[in-house]
């Protein structure tokens, strides 16, 4: 982060002093918030961001409530072991409980919210076995999976030249910004856009002062909601959290033909339909992945190619549509793929969550109240403390 001399504000406004200063106003950052309120609504807050809320990857997602990680669930147990996997899937369960009990309540209508599960697709049969040991492993353990032929397959979902898939009974799908409006209001905050900050000090009195564009920012704990951007904030998370982008296009709208959203090619790639009937389709990033990292969200003639070709080859009913956006997005890939939440290491009032690595929709509003367990001295779960990175 950084600021121009000539765009410092700092000298024509005052110093705001607040107890807790949380920085992205993000859905990690809104959900911080919503936490902390719990915790003791008589905080007073500030909420400070850069552009406006949800500009960042929150506003550039594909609206997935996904449960689970950025593995399949056997590649999950290989990694972290049974139990600490199962922990895992249970925990992005939990998130979407939560935000439906204490954000969506009635108002799923209003957000576009929807509970059809997801569907992971294979193109080779390769993949299909492997999805299939995925269903029968999840299902002996109590997680509610579907395995489709190819037939079944093709009236639900409308895809072509897929060998057969799975389904997430338990994920959902929503607008992205319509959530975070929701849960906006439901916050009590002081909230600063257009505000960049860029520097933090901690005074003699033990408070400390977040630098901005806009004016100094007083409290005696920060919390840095930044996920993609944490790197350039602090060095601390240079070798834990990379600034990924993932690109998406859509589609004008066709008469509605697809029961749920869907993942293919491991997780890679995604697409779902729309309430209106168009389509959103993002992914391809292994195709540049040296290239599609950094902190410019532009698009690229490459993957956006990719993407318009899987349409063609994959759901022809929008062979003779055009495309209506194309946009870039930064993710916060973590160094082992699981958000992480701690305190900076040289000051235990510098707090921060992050490194949702393109599953901030199904993780963030859990991981924020991990954090908040933290900060007032519950335990967390280990593989998500940033100290399993020590």
């Amino acid at each position: 982060m950084s600021t121009s001399y000539w765009l410092d504000r700092t000298k024509k406004i005052g110093k705001k002093n607040y107890d807790v200063i949380v920085v992205g106003a993000g859905i990690s950052g809104l959900s911080t918030v919503y936490w902390l309120n719990q915790e003791d609504p008589n905080l007073k807050i500030a909420l400070v961001e850069k552009q406006r809320v949800g500009f960042g990857a929150s506003g550039r997602n594909a609206g997935f409530i996904t449960c689970g990680s950025v593995e399949h669930f056997n590649r999950m147990i290989s990694k972290h072991g049974k139990q600490e996997a199962i922990e895992i899937w249970k925990f992005a369960e939990t998130n979407l409980q939560l935000l439906k009990e204490h954000i969506i309540q009635d108002q799923g209508n209003q957000i576009e919210f929807r509970e059809r599960g997801c569907y992971s697709l294979a193109s080779q049969d390769s993949e299909f076995t492997e999805l299939k040991k995925v269903a029968q492993i999840m299902n002996e353990l109590g997680i509610a999976t579907e395995t489709y032929e190819s037939e079944r397959l093709q009236k639900c979902v409308g895809a072509n030249n897929f060998v057969g898939g799975i389904k997430y009974l338990a994920d959902a799908e929503t607008n992205p910004i319509a959530l975070l409006n929701l849960l906006q209001k439901k916050i009590k905050c002081d909230l600063y856009e257009q505000t960049e900050a860029y520097h933090y000090e901690a005074t003699p009195d033990g408070t400390r002062v977040l630098k901005t564009d806009a004016g100094d920012f007083e409290a005696s704990m920060i919390v840095f909601s930044l996920n993609g951007y944490s790197p350039a904030m602090h060095n601390y998370f240079s070798d834990k959290i990379y600034p990924t982008r993932a690109q998406i296009l859509m589609m004008e709208p066709v008469a509605a033909f697809m029961d749920g959203p869907c993942y293919a090619n491991f997780y890679l790639d995604y697409f779902r339909q729309m309430p209106d009937g168009s389509l959103l389709i993002g992914g391809f990033r292994q195709l540049a992945k040296e290239t599609e990292v950094g902190y410019s969200d532009h698009t690229t003639e490459l993957i956006q190619n990719a993407l318009h070709g899987f349409v063609t080859t994959h759901l022809p009913q929008y062979k003779d549509k055009k495309v209506s956006h194309r946009w870039g997005g930064i993710m916060g890939f973590s160094r082992d793929g699981q958000p992480l939440i701690g305190s900076l290491p040289e000051d235990n009032q510098i707090f921060f969550n992050g490194g949702y690595t393109g599953h901030g929709m199904g993780l963030a509003f859990n991981t924020t109240k991990s954090l908040v367990d933290g900060i007032f001295g519950r335990e967390v779960p280990l593989w998500l403390s940033a100290r399993r990175f020590n």
